[in-house]
């Protein structure tokens, strides 16, 4: 809440990612008023049974994390990310993916990253409190997932926002689970859809 201050936001159309997720459903849980629309892209809302896929899980051991993302290199994580997160090759510059090096490892070394993997509560409360933001009717809301990701599955955790939303669908896009990446335009007009629903 104190970054949605800083920046003097009266209200914002939020979309939410990955460990994104659970942060953005504090958010709207917080102050729904505030909410102009919620677009859920691959993420978790189960935060109390969720598995930790194997890409994710060395960030979630401490020391191990920081380790691991000191020690990345980035063709390694180029790598990582052609298989697990981008579909599309041609979407993203070898530069591109290096930034996500830089910046992981920006200011700290590191050590931000590993502790919000770990941070997250993966408890029922957490659970409940997401699903009423993804319930909530002040704001509309829409599912709109990458159909081949290989760690968040489109079949379990696309299918498991859709009932804690209340949805009928979910938009598949032909991405992984980089979904902003690989569909940029696809993206960007769902998100403008709902804007203007």
């Amino acid at each position: 809440m104190a970054a949605v201050e800083a920046l003097g936001l009266e209200r914002f159309h939020l979309v939410v990612h990955d460990i994104g997720g659970p942060v953005g459903f504090e958010l709207a849980a917080a102050d729904p008023s505030r909410v102009a629309s919620l677009t859920v892209l691959n993420t978790l809302v189960e935060v109390d049974t969720f598995k930790r896929p194997w890409s994710m899980e060395p960030f979630a051991r401490r020391g191990i994390g920081e380790f691991y993302l000191r020690s990345l290199t980035k063709p390694v994580f180029r790598a990582l990310m052609r298989l697990q997160g981008i579909e599309d090759t041609n979407a993203v510059t070898t530069a591109e993916l290096d930034a996500y090096v830089d910046l992981l490892r920006e200011g700290d070394g590191g050590r931000a990253a590993p502790k919000i993997m770990r941070g997250f509560e993966r408890t029922l409360e957490k659970r409940r409190l997401y699903e009423s933001a993804l319930r909530d009717r002040r704001y509309p809301v829409q599912i709109v997932w990458g159909a081949k990701d290989p760690a968040l599955k489109l079949a379990v955790h696309g299918e498991i926002a859709r009932r804690a939303a209340g949805l009928k669908e979910i938009h598949a896009l032909p991405a992984q689970h980089f979904l902003q990446e690989d569909q940029t335009r696809a993206l960007a007009e769902r998100v403008a859809r709902l804007a203007k629903s």
